[in-house]
């Protein structure tokens, strides 16, 4: 089945400001933070409480939404998974304050490890511009 190019972006992160990122499970050196496409029928919201539990094992009812979208091209070596001609994808932006640094359980199918850093350190570290973009406005 083929992705559908709405997705979320959830940003977990402390009351002192350390944003938690995860490196993905590839030969790249990638590392974001909570992402992950809708199902067919799915709420941004309800996407985010689920993308949140499947990669981190969290459940949270404080998940706040943004009422922010970016608007990015897809990369090319990723536009297979969309149906042909799907160029664009619109990323939901969410947050998701934590009391302190806290460990969770990775999906390892889908991720590497974690790492908790501060604001600026992860804005660095973070592969996607929109979620360096998100970093830096919401935090």
């Amino acid at each position: 089945m083929k992705k559908i190019p709405i997705s979320v972006l959830v940003i977990i992160y402390t009351k002192n400001k350390d944003i938690l990122l995860l490196k993905k499970n590839n030969d790249k050196d990638m590392w974001q933070s909570v992402t992950g496409s809708l199902n067919e029928n799915e709420k941004p919201i309800d996407a985010a409480k689920r993308e949140v539990f499947e990669e981190t094992g969290l459940t949270s009812d404080k998940i706040f939404d943004c009422n922010k979208q970016y608007i990015f091209e897809i990369y090319e070596m990723w536009r297979h998974k969309y149906e042909d001609g799907v160029t664009h994808n619109t990323e939901h932006v969410f947050l998701l304050e934590l009391e302190e640094k806290i460990d969770i359980v990775i999906d390892k199918s889908e991720h590497l490890q974690y790492e908790w850093l501060s604001r600026v350190k992860a804005a660095e570290k973070v592969f996607s511009h929109t979620n360096r973009q998100a970093i830096f406005d919401l935090i």
